[in-house]
């Protein structure tokens, strides 16, 4: 699995080592209590459409008990909605998204609004 920055045909590859939260509790722990996270990694989080319509619903991510800097892409259907670079403890944001993805710092230098990324199998 990887996540792939693919703006105007110029694809790039954003990380190689890809977990999902894909539970509950894997969605609501993140990177909560991590020391570290690898350079090629991401965490992705998928949300189904919500009641009624099919609507997308605001994703929220904080930072507390995260130790370490990261980059959040919030995507809709695969276009970045918001990135942001999220400060250790006290960092919260949010935007409307279907996927949220955690990256270390850096690792969405180039993404922006309107973009794609894509995350492959």
């Amino acid at each position: 699995m990887r996540v792939v920055h693919d703006p105007e045909g110029a694809s790039r590859v954003l990380a190689t080592n890809v977990h999902t939260a894909d539970s509950m509790l894997s969605k609501s722990k993140g990177l909560m209590f991590r020391r570290s996270i690898p350079d090629d990694y991401a965490l992705v989080f998928r949300f189904e459409p919500s009641w009624p319509f099919g609507a997308v619903r605001r994703r929220v991510i904080h930072m507390l008990f995260v130790r370490f800097p990261t980059d959040v892409v919030w995507l809709a259907d695969g276009e970045v909605r918001k990135v942001r670079t999220m400060r250790p403890w006290r960092s919260i944001d949010y935007a409307k998204a279907d996927t949220v993805i955690e990256l270390p710092e850096g690792g969405a230098d180039g993404v922006a609004v309107g973009d794609t990324v894509v995350v492959e199998s």
